[in-house]
C-alpha cells in the first residue's frame, strides 16, 4: 500500500533498508550464532545519521517524530530483530530525558545519543517487579547534593554496553507507584555494575543483563523531572515507544514473509511449486494481510502521537499487542511453510521465530497491553454515560 510518504520519510525508509541490507544482512547470523553485541554494525547507523531520528534538531538529532522512527526500525527488523532491539532501545532510553529531562540533561545525554557516540538504557523491570510498577524495590535516598541508589534490575536491554542508563527507583515507599522517581545513572558511576550477560531464545546480538547498584552515588541533578514523577514518566515513555516495538514485528513479519514466498516459488513437490498449492497461497495471503493491517495501525498510531494527541495509551498498546502477536503467527507460519528447512538454522525464519516470542513480552507484555485497552474501554465508556 501507498502511505503517502514525504521525499524526507522515503529516504529515512529507503537509507534505513540499504544499511540494513548491506551491513546487517551479511553478519546476522554470525551475530546470533556468537551471540555478539552489533557495535560495529551500529556504527554504521550511526555514520547514516540514523540514531537521531526522532531527537529534536537542537540536540543533534534530525528532529523528526515517532512515525519516522517506526519507518526506520520496520526497515531494520526485516533482517535482524536482535539488531533492531539494540537500535531502538536507545530511544527507549532517551525517552525519559526528552519529556522529562532539564535543559542540561538535554544538552549533556541526548546529543551523544544522536550522534551514535553513546548508547542507552531503561532500567524499570526487576525480578519482582516489571509489569506491576508499584513493586519496585530499588531505593534512592537523597544524602546532601547526591543520591544514593540500592537495587537490582533485570532483563536490561544494552545493559553493560549503554553510557546512559534511565532508572526508576523508589524515593518515597509510603507513597506506592506515587512515591517512584526517575534517575539518570551512567556508566563508571561508583557503586554501579552489571551482571552477567543472559543467555537468550532469540535476540540474542542484543545485550542483556542485571544493573546492579550498591550504595550507587549520583549528583542531585540526576534526578529526571520532580521527584513522585517516576510512575508518570514510565508511561508517558511506553506510549511513545510500544509503536517502535510494533514496527518490530511489521519488519520481522514481512522478512519472513519474504522468505517463505521466495522457498515456496523454488521448492517443488508433485512436480510444481509448492506456491502453486491453495494450501500454501492460504497461508501466505492470510501473512500478508496481518502484515498490512499491522503496518496500518503502527502507522497511524505513530502519526497519533507526533499530532500532540494527549491520550495515546489505548493507541500504543493497540499498536504493539496486534503487531507482534501477528509477527509470532507469521514467523510460525513462515516455519511451516518451508517445512524441515525452515526448522534449520541456514535459514532465516528459525531465527525469525525465535527473535519474535520476545515481542510479546517486552516493554509490557501482550496481556498487560490488553489491560491497558480495557482499562481505557472503561474510561471512555464510563464518560459517555455521564453525558
Amino acid at each position: 500500500m501507498d502511505y503517502f510518504l514525504t521525499e524526507e520519510q522515503l529516504m529515512i525508509q529507503d537509507l534505513a533498508r540499504q544499511v540494513a541490507e548491506e551491513k546487517v544482512l551479511p553478519v546476522r547470523a554470525e551475530l546470533d550464532e556468537k551471540e555478539e553485541f552489533p557495535r560495529e554494525v551500529l556504527g554504521h547507523f550511526a555514520a547514516s545519521d540514523l540514531c537521531g531520528i526522532s531527537i529534536p534538531a537542537e540536540y543533534g538529532g534530525m528532529g523528526f517524530g515517532s512515525f519516522e522512527h517506526v519507518l526506520a526500525v520496520e526497515q531494520v527488523a526485516r533482517v535482524c530483530c536482535g539488531v533492531a532491539t539494540s537500535f531502538a532501545a536507545t530511544m527507549l532510553g532517551a525517552y525519559p530525558i526528552m519529556l522529562f529531562g532539564s535543559e542540561t540533561q538535554k544538552q549533556k545525554y541526548l546529543t551523544p545519543l544522536a550522534k551514535g557516540d553513546a548508547f542507552a538504557a531503561f532500567g524499570l523491570t526487576e525480578s519482582n517487579a516489571g509489569s506491576d510498577a508499584g513493586g519496585i524495590q530499588t531505593r534512592a535516598v537523597k544524602d546532601g547534593d547526591h543520591w544514593v541508589l540500592n537495587g537490582t534490575k533485570q532483563w536490561i536491554t544494552n545493559a553493560g554496553e549503554a553510557d546512559t542508563y534511565t532508572v526508576i527507583a523508589m524515593t518515597d515507599p509510603s507513597r506506592g507507584p506515587r512515591g517512584a522517581s526517575f534517575f539518570i545513572v551512567e556508566k563508571g558511576d561508583p557503586g554501579f555494575s552489571f551482571g552477567k550477560k543472559e543467555k537468550k531464545m532469540g535476540i540474542r546480538c542484543s545485550a542483556t543483563a542485571e544493573l546492579i547498584m550498591s550504595d550507587c552515588r549520583i549528583p542531585a541533578d540526576r534526578l529526571i523531572g520532580k521527584e513522585g514523577q517516576g510512575f508518570i514518566i514510565a508511561m508517558r515513555t511506553f506510549d511513545k515507544s510500544r509503536p517502535g516495538v510494533g514496527a518490530q514485528g511489521v519488519g520481522l513479519a514481512q522478512g519472513a514473509l519474504e522468505a517463505a514466498a521466495e522457498f515456496a516459488r523454488t521448492r517443488v513437490q508433485f512436480g510444481h511449486p509448492v506456491i502453486s498449492f491453495q494450501a500454501v497461497q492460504h497461508m501466505l495471503a492470510d501473512m500478508a494481510t496481518g502484515i498490512e493491517a499491522a503496518r496500518a495501525l503502527v502507522y497511524a498510531t505513530a502519526r497519533f502521537i507526533d499530532s500532540g494527541a494527549k491520550e495515546m495509551s489505548r493507541a500504543s498498546a493497540m499498536a504493539k499487542l496486534f503487531a507482534t502477536d501477528m509477527a509470532m503467527k507469521v514467523a510460525t507460519d513462515a516455519v511451516q511453510v518451508m517445512g524441515g528447512s525452515g526448522y534449520m538454522r541456514e535459514y532465516p525464519v528459525e531465527k525469525m521465530m525465535r527473535d519474535a516470542k520476545i515481542l510479546q513480552i517486552y516493554e509490557g507484555t501482550n496481556q498487560i497491553q490488553r489491560n491497558v485497552i480495557g482499562q481505557e474501554l472503561n474510561k471512555e465508556f464510563g464518560r459517555r454515560k455521564k453525558n
